[in-house]
Parts: structure tokens; C-alpha cells; sequence
């Protein structure tokens, strides 16, 4: 039994005639508690919020290049169970904790377990770091974009001021080879003008910082009406990547040489099935693509009706989302195969992860293409949209945050919402500038790697073993029952229970176990950059044991006593007045975070 979860069990025939009694009054009383914060328009507006949050560039590069690289299609068994017994799951479980209590991810976990309430606070300082270089990306898609548009695309030729010429080829030569492709030195000369190393910071890049700007001005003018106004965006930016990549893959499968990529990408092999890595990668896959842990999603749902259909809201994410990773690897390595095609190279010398495969590989694909200043332009279309979706979600995360802990303050000061999210972008926008520098894609590398993997790991176990363990599953089942009207069954219980932390747990130990120096190219960081990484994990990470010292010290009573306090959540989920909203106007202090343990 979960620790202090004695405290909320009932009769089951008393528990059942009160719950179903009780759902008349909660459809009564739900519309006047929802007028204390705001919901979505429709169903579908967060739908497509949910899924324009979870399909993200990682879609793009990471998941064709891992699938390939994991045994090709033998790589979807260990996927897809993955997927159903830790993805699925756990998104189900974010989703009702934000609709159930219809607050934001540091509330929301401070009630349910006050001895893990820093959790709830280190996924919103890990989704304002996120924040912080992702949008890196779209201003880097944006200048692509605005390069596309000339006669001639500038990374097709060595015959530009950036180019390095004695070491520049304007074909493509593969990963064996010392020459560099004209794409490349385009990314690495034009567009970063980067430097030897990250003790090597050089200047701003001002076209750089002039998109970024661009960029969170674009973010703003969709979030700064709140859910309102993500929800009308979302039905373009969530559908129309879609119509793109079904253009690009019509149009790559019949370039000459894309049934070789296709097959390399989708060939199983199947003695890969027996290495442990792969078993890993997957659900490291899973959960990082889906995006649990970054409180984004429990902050969406936190604007949901109450008795909306999270249910079927989870799959239709879940299933999304895996469509559109396995459509992306068709498209990526369709085009991969023409190239190889073209220059006479094996895939695997084409074929590489991360930016490169976006902002090196696919424009030098792009620039052989017939009507290549089309299929470019769509391209870096599609990327900043597919940027934007996820960066809405994140944003908004900061936002509620500030809005849920402080409303009444803040909203003294700046007396507008709309003050108050543009203060918001403001501050991402500055603290994007050293990613913006010469030397800002070294800063860049660091952050993805200790913040989106190291960090991201520790919060994830730390969040599921705070709600399946200490809040308990029984309790999470009677929220799902007092909103959807019926209890969870047996498959999420055993996920929740034992699959989900067992494999999280797994996927924390093994990012441990494997984890090396960081490296950028054929440069490895050197040991103060290392000690500098790993203070950006634990600017999240130790919320977690401040919170818990916190809460402990300030309970009564002897340590077990103080532990057990600490486990009790204070949501009471059988009192008359059992509403959140009703709650919070009670007791409108419950679970002060920055101000107790900052």
C-alpha cells in the first residue's frame, strides 16, 4: 500500500453510492469554478495544443536516425512496448493531475505530496531552461528560410566569402572524409560564424539575434491571450506540418534511390533486439518525444472542463505522435537514399542525428531536388512550425507558474495578463543570447545535453515515484473516477504501480551508467564546461531535497512522524467542498514554494 494512503480509503459501497452522488453536484458546480480560470474553447483546441507540444523537431532528427541505428524496423517492438507501458500511461497520469486540480505543475504536486512538492517547481525551472535555447532553433530555421527565397540557394556552391576553399566540396562527401560539404560550411561559417572551442565566445550574432527576437515575438502574439488564444493557433500550426510532409514525402519517393534509404531506414535486424541499449533508447525515446516531465502537459490540462475525456485525449496525442515520428523517417531517409543515390555513397556515410541532419544534410537534399526553392521553403517552414508548437507549451508553463504563485501581486502590478506574458518573453529572449554568440552553439550542446537528458532523467523517476508510490494509485484512480465517472482499469494500474517507475528507474540508471565527456564535433569540453553542465542540471534538480528538508523541518513531531505528514496530501478528495477551485479560495496559501524554500 502506498505510504499514507490509508487516510483517503472508504467503504467500497460507501465510496461508490458517494462518488456517483456526488457527480450531479460536480456537474452543477463545475461551471461556476471554472470562472476562476480559464479553460479551453473546445476539445479540440487542446487536442492539437497537446499534440503540437509532443510533435517537435525532435520527430525530425532523432527518431529516424535512432530507428536506423537500432535495428531499423526491429526497433518499433522495443518502441512500441515502451510506448505502451511508460508513454501512454504517464501521459494519462499528467493529464489528470492538471485537470483534477486545475492548477499548474508546483500546486498541483505541493498538494498531492508535500514531501516531493520541489518536484512541481523543478519541472517549471527545467521547461524555463528548455525554453531558453530551443527557440535557438527557429531562429535558425528562419534564416534558412529567408535564404531560400533568392535564385540559387547560398549552400550549394564553395565560391562564397564564409567558404573555406581549399577544404570545401560542393558535393556532398559523407562522414569519411576531411573535406567539408558546402552545407556544412554554410552552418558552420555563415550561419554560426563559429568559433575553435566554447572558452572562445566571440560576439553576438545580430542577424541571429534579430530572429530569436522575431521568434518570441511571433510566441507572444499566440500565448498572450492565454489558452484563448493557443487554441486558435494551434489549428494551423498543428495541421499544416502535416500537409508538408506528406508533399515532401510524395515528392521523395520518387527521386531515384529513395527505395534504398526507405529500406535501410525500416530493415529489420533483428539481433539488435538483444542489446540492452536499444531496449533503452527506446523508452528514452518515448519519453522525452511525448515530453513528460517539463510539467507542460499537466499545466494544458490544468485548463480543461472538468470531466473532459482525457482518456481518449491521451491516446489520440500518443498515437500522433508516433504517425508522425515514423512518417518524418520515411520522409529523412527517402531523401537520404537519393543522395546516396547521387553521390555514390553507402546511407550510413550520409546519415547522422540532431541539427546536423536538419541544417547540414537535408538543405544539401533540398538544393538537388527539382523546384528545390519550393521543397526548401516548406521544409524550414514546417521546422519552425513544428518549433513553435512546443515552444507555446513551454512558455506557457512560466506563466502559469508566476500567475498561480503570485497572481494577486503581480496582477496589482501590471494589471494585464498580457503584461505579464510579454515581461515572460522578454526574459527568454536574453537569456537565449549566449546561444546566440560565436562560440553559442558549443553553449548550446551543453545545455541539451545536461538539461533535456540528465536532468529531465532525475525529474522523471522523481515525479513518478512522488504520484504512483507516496500519493498512491488508489488515489489517482478516485480522481479519474470523480471526473470521468468510472475508475481506471487493471492495464494503467499495473503500469502506474510497477512498469512505468521500474522502467523510468532503468532509463535514469542506464543515462548514468552511459554517460561520457560531452563533445561537439571533434571537440570535447573541457573540465570547467563539465562542472558548469552539471550546474545547469541541478539548477531543477535540487528543488527536489529543498522541498523535502523543507516540508520535514517545518512538520511536528518525531522523524517517522514528520515523514508521514509529509506523505499526507492535503486535496481532500471526499469533503463536501472537494472542488480545487474551493479549496484554493479557502486556504489561498496552502503551499507557498519560492517564498518558504527560496
Amino acid at each position: 500500500m502506498e505510504a499514507g494512503e490509508e487516510h483517503s480509503q472508504i467503504p467500497s459501497d460507501e465510496r461508490g453510492n458517494a462518488v456517483y452522488s456526488d457527480l450531479k453536484v460536480v456537474a452543477e458546480r463545475t461551471t461556476a469554478a471554472e470562472a476562476h480560470r480559464p479553460t479551453w474553447s473546445g476539445r479540440l483546441d487542446f487536442v492539437l495544443a497537446s499534440v503540437g507540444y509532443a510533435v517537435g523537431l525532435g520527430n525530425v532528427w532523432r527518431f529516424p536516425y535512432l530507428c536506423y541505428s537500432s535495428g531499423g524496423g526491429a526497433f518499433m517492438i522495443p518502441y512500441l512496448v515502451m510506448l505502451v507501458l511508460c508513454g501512454f500511461p504517464l501521459l494519462f497520469m499528467e493529464y489528470t493531475i492538471g485537470q483534477y486540480t486545475r492548477l499548474g505543475p508546483v500546486h498541483a504536486f505541493a498538494k498531492m505530496c508535500p514531501l516531493f512538492k520541489g518536484v512541481g517547481l523543478a519541472t517549471v525551472v527545467i521547461a524555463f531552461v528548455f525554453s531558453t535555447y530551443y527557440s535557438v532553433l527557429m531562429a535558425w530555421a528562419l534564416y534558412y528560410l529567408f535564404n531560400s527565397f533568392g535564385t540559387t540557394l547560398p549552400w550549394t556552391s564553395c565560391n562564397n566569402t564564409w567558404n573555406d576553399v581549399g577544404n570545401c566540396s560542393s558535393g556532398f562527401q559523407g562522414n569519411i572524409t576531411h573535406m567539408q560539404s558546402a552545407s556544412q560550411q554554410f552552418f558552420d561559417h555563415r550561419l554560426l560564424e563559429k568559433t575553435n572551442g566554447i572558452s572562445e565566445a566571440g560576439g553576438i550574432r545580430w542577424e541571429l539575434f534579430g530572429l530569436l527576437m522575431v521568434t518570441w515575438v511571433i510566441v507572444y502574439f499566440c500565448i498572450f491571450k492565454g489558452v484563448q488564444s493557443t487554441g486558435k493557433v494551434v489549428y494551423f500550426t498543428a495541421t499544416f506540418p502535416y500537409f508538408i510532409l506528406f508533399a515532401l514525402l510524395i515528392n521523395n519517393v520518387q527521386l531515384p534511390g529513395a527505395k534504398n534509404g526507405i529500406l535501410y531506414f525500416v530493415t529489420p535486424v533483428w539481433s539488435k533486439l538483444f542489446e540492452v541499449k536499444v531496449w533503452v533508447n527506446a523508452a528514452a525515446q518515448v519519453f522525452n518525444s511525448i515530453g513528460i516531465g517539463f510539467g507542460s502537459m499537466v499545466t494544458m490540462a490544468s485548463y480543461n472542463k472538468f470531466n473532459n475525456n482525457i482518456v481518449r485525449d491521451a491516446l489520440i496525442v500518443t498515437v500522433t505522435n508516433t504517425f508522425t515520428s515514423i512518417l518524418a523517417g520515411f520522409v529523412i531517409f527517402s531523401a537520404i537514399g537519393y543522395m546516396s543515390h547521387i553521390h555514390n555513397l553507402p546511407v550510413d556515410n550520409i546519415a547522422t542525428d540532431g541539427p546536423g541532419l536538419v541544417f547540414v544534410v537535408y538543405p544539401e537534399v533540398l538544393s538537388t531536388m527539382p523546384a528545390f526553392q519550393l521543397w526548401a521553403v516548406l521544409f524550414f517552414f514546417m521546422l519552425l512550425l513544428l518549433g513553435l508548437d512546443s515552444q507555446f507549451a513551454t512558455a506557457e508553463v512560466a506563466v502559469t507558474f508566476i500567475k498561480d504563485e503570485f497572481g494577486p501581486q503581480v496582477m496589482r502590478l501590471m494589471k494585464r495578463e498580457e503584461l505579464l506574458t510579454l515581461v515572460v518573453c522578454i526574459v527568454y529572449l536574453l537569456l537565449g543570447i549566449p546561444h546566440i554568440t560565436q562560440g553559442g552553439i558549443y553553449v548550446f550542446q551543453l545545455m541539451d545535453q545536461y538539461a533535456a537528458v540528465v536532468s529531465l532523467m532525475f525529474l522523471a523517476f522523481f515525479e513518478v515515484a512522488a504520484v504512483c508510490w507516496v500519493f498512491g494509485v488508489s488515489r489517482i484512480s478516485l480522481m479519474i473516477e470523480r471526473m470521468l465517472g468510472k475508475a481506471p482499469n487493471i492495464y494503467f494500474l499495473l503500469c502506474w504501480r510497477f512498469f512505468s517507475p521500474v522502467l523510468v528507474l532503468c532509463i535514469l540508471i542506464s543515462s548514468i551508467a552511459q554517460h561520457s565527456s560531452t563533445k561537439y564535433e571533434n571537440f570535447t569540453y573541457p573540465l570547467w564546461a563539465e562542472l558548469v553542465g552539471v550546474g545547469i542540471a541541478l539548477v531543477s534538480i535540487v528543488w527536489i531535497p529543498l522541498g523535502a528538508i523543507q516540508e520535514i523541518y517545518n512538520n511536528k513531531g518525531s522523524l517517522l512522524q514528520r515523514l508521514k505528514t509529509a506523505s499526507t496530501p492535503t486535496i481532500d478528495l471526499d469533503a463536501e467542498d472537494w472542488l480545487p477551485e474551493k479549496q484554493n479560495l479557502d486556504n489561498p496559501a496552502s503551499e507557498t514554494l519560492l517564498t518558504s524554500v527560496a
